[in-house]
């Protein structure tokens, strides 16, 4: 292999080396929050509904103010509630303002440890990182604003003790001057709220007014990420343009003067949604997919409360007459197979890119399908991993096959390169036109061998993508110690893999960086296996960073999820049996591990 051959694949390793060092030692910044009122006084429940043009002016709907609970469940007995017991789902609904703010995830915890908290998605006014999601009426043309509910109102629940998958709740409220409006609250087995909100006139006149929706989280998420590769903040796909706001993003945008607040106002004229996106969870509302609505994301300052609204048109209802309208809500788990059936049978668009598959989709999604199907019939997710490997090194073969050639014959061919190199003496000229010679002669393309180390570039990085984001990898066990794929290998050699009585140096602390675990070890193990391989650089500089490269990756990638480095091991070991066959049929012996008990024998002498 020429020194610009070389050189390309030296460029291609560093760089990467430098881009895993930079975001290990320099990880982004957290966006800052806005200032907090204090406890006493913060107006934790403010939700500002949007005001209704007409030609008779604006109107604005009432707010919400609520002073700051000392605990969750103070909250959470301040209104009357009704129950959410699903197979999938335990909370509440607060019947004031009819607010779904209560709600866990029945198959999701917080660590893996026994007895850890079910995860929490959703929490009332009152208390720190409140997140919830409520419905109303914006009036218009006069009607008055207390004629219509708002966030404060108190509803009554008028069919329904408990809001399971069989059995919806109905709440009711009367505004005492003609107006009667209920609110169905319906939940699948799933993640999917559906809620019809209605309103019936007995009046002697038409009013006119429209519904909305709102989700609302006050302050950034105290778990926020917060990590390049990842989105989280508001998402939303209108007349399908996906968009994503990050929390610092969404704080920058312009103040509108009819908002009162930071906001950006999107009209969909078709099928679209808004919400909220976390690592592994969300809260989208959906209107029907026929309906028009406007998309707003907003900030508060001083309540330092973001909200995403989706705002319908505004309704004429006769006397006599009922109007109607209904918005879905999911709140639960990216699941990629729930999420993908809501898109097929409900017709959401694009909803399974409310998961980030980020700029390499085209290979994201295809590497996680795989890797779904595999778990599927495997029912191991790090076996999963390893057959993925097979499947890529299988395509990957034929283009292998000539690099391994290739690579075979620069290796027999280190013996004249080594003659040429003491002829030529300092002449780099006179060497690199003698080395082009031989390579022509023994018709050897040293650029053949370049190729499949860059398409594992981006493959490497598609599969970090997905273990990092997909919720199916999260708590997903391997065997022994390994029982979260997406946390690193908790072993370390620090402690002898658990042996010793005391902790390995945390990731954080000054040593943590070097207390790595089995995993990280092999995968050194076997990048030197297959380094040995290759045919050594002639220039002593680049033998020598080629040879610290596997141990300084060992480092750099200990600390990754343990799904990728076991992908890494697989895929070195796999790499390694075929070019180990490949260079034995081309009548190269290769002599690895002869090699490496011989340096451990003089290893020996020297001590």
């Amino acid at each position: 292999m020429d020194d610009q051959n070389r050189n390309l694949i030296l460029a291609t390793a560093l760089s990467f080396l430098v881009i895993l060092v930079w975001f290990l030692l320099f990880p982004p910044p957290e966006s800052q929050t806005a200032p907090q009122t204090p406890a006493v006084t913060q107006a934790d429940g403010t939700v500002s509904v949007p005001a209704v043009a007409s030609g008779a002016g604006t109107t604005q709907a009432p707010t919400l103010e609520v002073a700051q609970t000392a605990t969750r469940a103070e909250a959470l007995n301040k209104t009357e509630r009704v129950e959410i017991r699903t197979a999938r789902l335990t909370g509440s609904l607060s019947l004031v303002g009819g607010r779904v703010d209560d709600l866990s995830l029945n198959d999701y915890f917080v660590t893996v440890d026994k007895g850890s908290p079910n995860v929490t998605l959703l929490s009332p006014a009152g208390v720190p990182n409140a997140y919830y999601a409520l419905y109303g009426w914006s009036p218009a043309e006069g009607l008055a604003a207390n004629a219509v509910p708002g966030p404060s109102t108190p509803w009554r629940a008028e069919s329904g003790a408990v809001l399971t998958e069989t059995t919806p709740v109905t709440l009711v409220w009367d505004n005492g001057a003609g107006l009667i409006f209920r609110r169905v609250i319906a939940v699948d087995d799933n993640f999917m709220f559906t809620t019809t909100q209605s309103v019936e006139n007995t009046t002697a006149a038409p009013v006119r007014l429209a519904p909305y929706g709102i989700i609302a989280r006050h302050g950034i998420p105290s778990d926020l990420m917060n990590f390049y590769i990842l989105h989280e903040g508001v998402i939303s796909v209108t007349d399908g343009q996906l968009n994503e706001l990050k929390y610092k993003k969404i704080m920058d945008l312009p103040v509108d003067p009819a908002e009162g607040a930071a906001a950006q106002r999107i009209d969909v004229t078709g099928n679209g949604w808004i919400g909220f996106t976390d690592h592994y969870w969300m809260t989208t509302l959906i209107p029907s997919p026929t309906q028009p609505f406007t998309a707003v994301t907003k900030y508060t300052q001083a309540t330092d409360t973001f909200q995403t609204d989706i705002r319908m048109p505004v309704m004429t209802v006769g006397p006599g007459e009922t109007a109607q309208s209904v918005t879905s809500l999911f709140a639960g788990a990216k699941e990629w197979a729930t999420i993908r059936d809501y898109q097929n049978d409900m017709h959401i668009d694009r909803f399974v890119d409310s998961i980030d598959w980020g700029w390499f989709f085209f290979l994201t999604k295809p590497i996680f399908w795989v890797l779904h199907q595999m778990h599927a019939l495997i029912g191991n997710m790090g076996l999963a991993i390893i057959g993925l490997t097979f499947i890529i090194k299988l395509l990957l073969f034929p283009l292998a096959y000539k690099s391994y050639v290739s690579m075979s014959k620069m290796k027999a061919l280190q013996p004249e390169m080594e003659k040429l190199k003491e002829a030529a003496g300092d002449d780099r000229v006179k060497m690199q036109q003698e080395m082009m010679a031989l390579y022509k002669r023994e018709k050897v393309n040293p650029a053949a061998g370049c190729l499949p180390i860059l398409l594992q570039i981006p493959i490497f990085f598609s599969l970090y993508k997905v273990i990092f984001v997909t919720l199916e990898l999260r708590h997903a066990p391997f065997f022994g110690w390994i029982r979260d794929l997406s946390a690193p290998d908790p072993t370390s050699w620090m402690n002898f893999f658990g042996l010793l009585p005391w902790a390995a140096p945390t990731h954080a602390s000054a040593l943590g960086i070097l207390s790595i675990g089995v995993w990280p070890i092999l995968l050194g193990l076997s990048m030197w296996l297959q380094q040995k391989l290759n045919p050594a650089p002639a220039d002593k500089t680049q033998a020598m960073i080629f040879t610290w490269m596997p141990w300084i990756f060992m480092f750099m990638l200990g600390k990754f999820a343990s799904g990728l480095v076991i992908y890494w091991v697989a895929n070195n070991s796999i790499t390694f049996g075929q070019q180990y066959t490949i260079m034995r049929t081309q009548g190269i012996k290769p002599d690895v591990f002869g090699n490496m008990l011989s340096g451990l024998r003089k290893l020996r002498k020297a001590k």
